[in-house]
């Protein structure tokens, strides 16, 4: 099958319904909502289920319904539309729900604006909602990543009864690039019979619930959790480098499409004989601790820049992994504004000063 040009937010749904969706709930907002409206008409072709709810709290909740039920369900939305979603993702969570939630973020905070940002990362990998809770988190770099990850937000949502939740800014849901989807195939997805509330006819009833006014019923359940997320610490760690095999002087750390902007830089600064490499987190949660740990604390590191579309948030994971053994910088810009390579190349060049 040959290659197609699609707009993110396409592709992503067009991934959704290959990877097996049964149901897709949702509510519009800007620059996603042409998942929706691209489901709205595939969803119905590929037999699944769409339903645009009236606001994000409601779908969040058909989403929490849908999936105890066993089917495989996921939503899209942006930054304020996943915040009223909060709630429902701790439940999912706590109840350990399988679903799939697609953050394409904008400019914030409050309504903000509907032009690219990061300004979520806290929101997506610190638990934007209440309790001991977190998503499995991936950050892909181009639309054909995306299609990817998409597919394996739903294998490990299901591997793990756990939300997972898929981010990218603006420019991943409004940009077209050449996707191919020859190969992939909806991940299996085990016997949902164990615990889903479909029909308990010949069974014991199964009970989907994450309130347990039994204080060690509720601390067992968050032991419970928390051997999940160090099984997914040990397990699903992604990430990758670009031109670090020379211990570069100068490592700067971005993720998703403001990592393809790094790359550009880094090819720059190498023309012009300066030794420069990128570390990409894919996995923001859980975050490739040891790998950039390791890297940064190399000898020939001497600097660490943190590049991102946010008043900086991955710096704080930056310098906490990282120990602060070597001095951090950062370069930011918001509001929905995307840095130009020119001026992320001169905030690297500056280190070298």
């Amino acid at each position: 099958m040959a290659k197609m040009l699609m707009k993110g937010a396409e592709a992503i749904g067009e991934a959704g319904v290959r990877a097996g969706a049964q149901a897709y709930f949702a509510y519009p907002i800007t620059p996603q909502t042409e998942v929706a409206e691209y489901l709205a008409r595939r969803m119905p072709e590929a037999g699944g289920v769409f339903l645009q709810a009236e606001s994000e709290v409601a779908a969040s909740q058909m989403i929490f319904g849908a999936a105890a039920a066993g089917a495989r369900v996921f939503t899209s939305s942006s930054s304020p539309g996943v915040s009223l979603m909060a709630e429902a993702i701790s439940y999912l969570a706590g109840a350990q729900l399988p679903a799939v939630l697609i953050n394409i973020m904008r400019g914030g905070p409050g309504l903000g604006g509907i032009l690219p940002s990061q300004a979520d990362y806290f929101q997506a990998t610190k638990g934007g909602g209440h309790g001991d809770y977190h998503c499995l988190v991936l950050a892909p770099s181009t639309i054909q990543e995306t299609v990817d990850l998409t597919f394996e937000a739903f294998r490990l949502a299901d591997k793990y009864r756990n939300p997972v939740m898929l981010v990218g800014d603006g420019m991943i849901g409004q940009m077209m690039e050449p996707v191919d989807f020859e190969g992939r195939e909806a991940p299996p997805r085990g016997d949902v019979s164990t615990w889903a509330t479909n029909g308990c006819k010949g069974r014991d009833p199964h009970i989907v619930r994450s309130l347990f006014l039994d204080p060690l019923r509720l601390e067992a359940n968050n032991h419970e959790l928390q051997a999940k997320y160090d099984q997914m610490k040990r397990e699903e760690v992604r990430f990758e480098t670009y031109q670090v095999d020379d211990e570069p002087e100068v490592l700067m750390v971005a993720y998703g499409t403001t990592a393809r902007i790094a790359c550009t830089v880094v090819d720059d600064l190498r023309a012009a004989g300066r030794k420069v490499g990128l570390f990409r987190p894919i996995t923001l949660y859980p975050f490739p601790e040891a790998e950039l740990r390791a890297l940064a604390q190399k000898p020939g590191v001497k600097q660490v820049l943190v590049v991102e579309m946010s008043m900086g948030q991955l710096i704080e994971d930056v310098e906490r992994v990282t120990r602060a053994a070597k001095p951090i910088s950062f370069f930011g810009r918001c509001g929905g504004i995307v840095p130009s390579p020119e001026e992320v190349l001169d905030a690297a060049s500056k280190l070298f000063a």
